[in-house]
């Protein structure tokens, strides 16, 4: 009888389809094993009432699955990669970055309002993420942002129930659920960059578990753990203990990697911007010197004032 890898993840419907996409792939590669997946509610899950910045805690919506990996009751969890600390317990490690999706955000509206810039004044914008909020509020001063958590089927429906004129969503997170057509508009980078890690799944592992090691490095993909891996290390260099509004996105072009990265006032009245590009091998050493190169153009500044008061991340 084949060993039976157990993979962990979130029940949301989300979630659930990227743990049977990595559960996919692994029996396409490794047919050797059998697979099970079984679904873990994480705190973020559970406090589906309160804003993010407000609950304080990294790893809202990974902890759960992590203890569950330490106590050896599954083998593998699958995360979006943007939830994942960019600091792991000790033990675990990153198996496999897999193919990235358009990391990008997307403007879903009620019908008549297909772009941010045909937004009535004023517009309520519903988001639960700082990250997002700080840079609409610098593209357009008049937005009102609106808290808005719980999963993708939930915030659709917000957005009439709770008579909004929009909500801005993840392109990868609609599109693997093929609600597609509910897009309105694609988010210019250049008016928000997305989270660090946005649109690609992670599996996470137990370091030195070598057979796990070796089939989950069947599925990694090198251009986007390049990527992201600079991004968590711009993150992990701004961060400080303090969870912050940053923006990141890292491409890969014939085996250079640029790196793109944010910091925004929380009211978006400041917004300090920069890229840098080198070799993917230096790929976390870009990410560390871009933090710093955003430092001194006044990022640090910025997050002196938030650290004071108490933000937190996306």
């Amino acid at each position: 009888m084949n060993r039976e890898i157990i993979i962990g993840t979130r029940e949301s419907r989300l979630a659930l389809w990227q743990a049977n996409w990595v559960k996919g792939r692994l029996q396409e590669l490794g047919p050797e094993y059998s697979y099970r997946i079984i679904g873990i509610k994480t705190l973020g899950d559970k406090k589906l009432d309160t804003a993010l910045a407000k609950i304080g805690e990294k790893g809202l919506f990974t902890k759960e699955l992590e203890l569950a990996l330490q106590r050896g009751e599954i083998d593998l969890a699958v995360h979006s990669m943007k939830d994942l600390p960019t600091i792991l317990p000790e033990g675990l490690a990153i198996g496999a970055v897999c193919h990235r999706e358009n990391p990008g955000d997307v403007l879903v509206s009620r019908i008549g309002y297909n772009k941010l810039r045909d937004l009535p004044k004023g517009a309520l914008i519903g988001t639960s993420s700082l990250r997002r909020c700080a840079q609409l509020r610098n593209y357009r001063s008049d937005f009102k942002i609106i808290n808005l958590r719980g999963n993708i089927d939930t915030r659709l429906g917000k957005l009439e129930g709770e008579l909004l004129d929009a909500i801005v969503l993840s392109y990868a997170g609609l599109h693997r659920l093929g609600l597609g057509d509910r897009i309105s508009q694609l988010i210019p980078f250049e008016v928000c960059l997305p989270a660090v890690g946005q649109g690609a799944i992670g599996v996470e592992i137990r370091a030195g578990d070598n057979e796990i090691q070796d089939l989950t490095r069947k599925i990694d993909h090198y251009e986007s753990r390049s990527a992201i891996t600079a991004e968590r290390a711009l993150l992990w260099k701004l961060e400080g203990g303090c969870q912050i509004p940053v923006g990141a996105l890292g491409t890969v072009e014939n085996g250079r990697l640029l790196l793109e990265g944010v910091v925004a006032s929380l009211d978006g009245g400041q917004l300090v911007r920069s890229s840098l590009s080198g070799s993917t091998e230096d790929a976390a050493v870009i990410g560390v010197k871009l933090a710093e190169k955003l430092v001194q153009m006044g990022a640090g500044d910025l997050l002196g004032k938030m650290r004071q008061e108490n933000c937190h991340y996306d």
